[in-house]
């Protein structure tokens, strides 16, 4: 009996002592859950600021994306405007155009330059043959003259966008004519800066043998397709 007696509390003892570990596992386990739930929810937050978990935060932070590119959609009117250039009184373009036409007309007659006029713009066709010697990206000396006419009236309509836009024949590779066109281009842009005409009016590029308006067939073709055009549109 005494044997029996003394086990008996021994085993309670030992499933007590059991039943004591377990349940301060498991309190601890709950302690450390509870703890977590702030810890997480801080973290959430935290992560919500940066933009990782809410999508309406990504929406708004595109729109206000877009608004700054809206405001800023028109880089070329706005630095014309800060230079000081006013742009076409509405309800006169077509009277500015008409006049600006006539002057350049009068103006480059008989010089070898071509105006025609396209809507409310103006396209100034510039032989290549005329303005540049073969191979060669620098202006002639003796097209000078001819860019200086066409200065004269680029400063009396000063309300104007001029494009210089380079263009070659199809003979020799693509990257070799498209880098000719860009450096043809630049040049005669150059020119213009020169003389007065303020950069943030003039835009230069090159389209190489992308353009032609002739055929690369015949050399009169492959000619009339080196050239230079100046494009002129009103700022309104």
């Amino acid at each position: 009996m005494s044997l029996v007696a003394m086990k008996i509390p021994q085993n309670v003892s030992v499933a007590a002592s059991s039943r004591g570990k377990a349940l301060g596992r498991a309190l601890a386990m709950i302690t450390v859950i509870g703890l977590s739930l702030p810890a997480c929810e801080t973290m959430k937050n935290t992560m919500d600021s940066m933009n990782i978990f809410d999508d309406k935060n990504e929406a708004s932070s595109s729109t206000s994306d877009a608004s700054s590119m809206d405001a800023t959609s028109e880089p070329r009117k706005s630095a014309v405007l800060e230079a000081g250039v006013e742009p076409v009184a509405a309800g006169s373009v077509g009277y500015y155009m008409d006049q600006q036409e006539a002057r350049l007309h009068q103006q480059l007659s008989g010089t070898g330059v071509t105006v025609t006029r396209e809507g409310e713009n103006i396209v100034l066709s510039i032989p290549g043959s005329a303005t540049f010697t073969s191979g060669s990206s620098n202006v002639a000396s003796n097209f000078y003259p001819v860019l200086d006419s066409v200065v004269i009236v680029l400063d009396e309509f000063s309300q104007t966008y001029i494009d210089v836009i380079g263009h070659t024949d199809s003979k020799g590779s693509q990257e070799y004519n498209q880098r000719l066109s860009e450096k043809r281009a630049k040049s005669v842009a150059r020119y213009l800066e020169t003389q007065a005409v303020i950069s943030q009016r003039v835009v230069a590029d090159g389209m190489g043998e992308s353009d032609p308006i002739a055929s690369n067939d015949t050399s009169e073709g492959r000619a009339m397709n080196r050239r230079v055009e100046i494009k002129l549109k009103p700022i309104i």
